[in-house]
Order: C-alpha cells, then structure tokens, then sequence
C-alpha cells in the first residue's frame, strides 16, 4: 500500500484546546471537519495518548483555532511536540476563553469555534469527539494553513501520534532532494538545508542540534 497517496487528501491545520480540573491542554490536529450544517457540528480525532484527549473527555467541551499560513512555527513547535502535561503550551501566546472557559490561541488564528461535546466514539488509536458549535467567530482576514503547505513549505513533520502519521513515508515522493547535506530533526522531522552549526536550534520544535540526523 502507498501511504502517501493520503498526501491527496486535504486538510487544514489547527489547534484544538480545552481546559479540566485546572489544567489547560492543546495540540496541533489536521483532522477537523465539519460535518452538519444545522445545527453545525465538528468532528475531530485525538490520540489517546494525547494530555489534550483526556482534558476533553473531562471537561465534555473543546475550542479549535485554524491557523493562518503565516503561523509562528514556535506555536506549531509548542503545540505540535510537547506535552501539555509537562509545560504550559499557552503561556508565550495571546489567549482568550470562551464562554465555557476553553482557551483559545488568538495569535495566526484565521477563525475559532467552541464545541460541546455531544458523541465520542472509540477508534482503538484515537477518540473521535464529535462536537456541536456553540460559538465561531472569524479572526484575522488571512489564508488558513493547509496540511500540504505545512510539509512543503515549512518542511514539517507528523508527530507520531497523529492520525494522518505515515512512518517511513513521511517525506512527499514528489519532493527532489537538495544538493548538499540535509539534516531532519528526529523529534519533529524538520529538514535543515546545508552544513548543520553545533548551536543550530530546531526553529519548529526547540531542540539543539544533538537531535539532528543526516539524511543524504
């Protein structure tokens, strides 16, 4: 089977956030999707292994925020590899709560909504929390980040527990490799062009050049 042609696939990129028993929690998902008009209803899949997954299921509510193409890759970084459990993840960014006291990223946020939880189903890897919008509002007038442009643009990788995770093929097939080295950060599979410096800092996920692997 060739996982990439899931690449075809289409989607955007997002932070989906809620807040539990005092501890906030977020991460980045590419698997939003709204999937009734009236009354408007989200779906989104969290792995269970995700702080995030559990503060949803506690707290029965949960906001997401589209990203806009010009997102910080710092704020992709925070919320895509690490844990919420460990850091907070909001605290270098402008965030606001909405009416059910879920936080929300208002920093590269092109839109926000807020959901109550209405079903979850069990998909073994993943919750799938289905939710109903209880609030949208629109943000900043820019274009949302795609999943594709997050790969070939910002030379982003998957965290292992994405549902859209791939393994060994999780570079695009269609992308020729560059002349010279080319080193990919082995926490969230950053590609850096060129001779590696030993003080080099991965600009999407924080870690020092000891994460590095070289690729060519």
């Amino acid at each position: 089977m060739d996982l990439t042609a899931f690449y075809k696939l289409t989607y955007g990129l997002y932070i989906v956030s809620s807040s539990a028993e005092g501890l906030d929690a977020g991460c980045i998902v590419n698997t939003v999707t709204q999937v009734t008009a009236e009354p408007p209803k989200v779906s989104v899949a969290v792995n269970k292994d995700n702080t995030t997954a559990k503060v949803i299921q506690k707290a029965g509510a949960f906001a997401v925020t589209a990203l806009t193409q010009s997102a910080d890759s710092k704020l992709i970084g925070t919320f895509g590899f690490r844990s919420s459990q460990e850091e907070d993840k909001f605290q270098n960014f402008h965030t606001e709560r909405d009416q059910a006291g879920m936080p929300y990223v208002t920093d590269w946020a092109a839109a926000r909504f807020s959901c109550k939880v209405i079903q979850t189903v069990d998909l073994g890897t993943h919750w799938l929390f289905i939710g109903e919008a209880t609030e949208a509002e629109k943000l900043l007038p820019e274009e949302p980040m795609t999943y594709t442009y997050y790969h070939t643009v910002l030379k982003g990788g998957t965290p292992k527990t994405a549902p859209s995770y791939k393994g060994d093929a999780e570079e695009f097939p269609e992308e020729a490799p560059a002349a010279g080295e080319r080193w990919r950060c082995t926490i969230c599979g950053y590609i850096h062009e060129g001779p590696l410096p030993a003080d080099f800092v991965c600009p999407l996920c924080g870690v020092g050049a000891e994460n590095f692997e070289r690729i060519d």
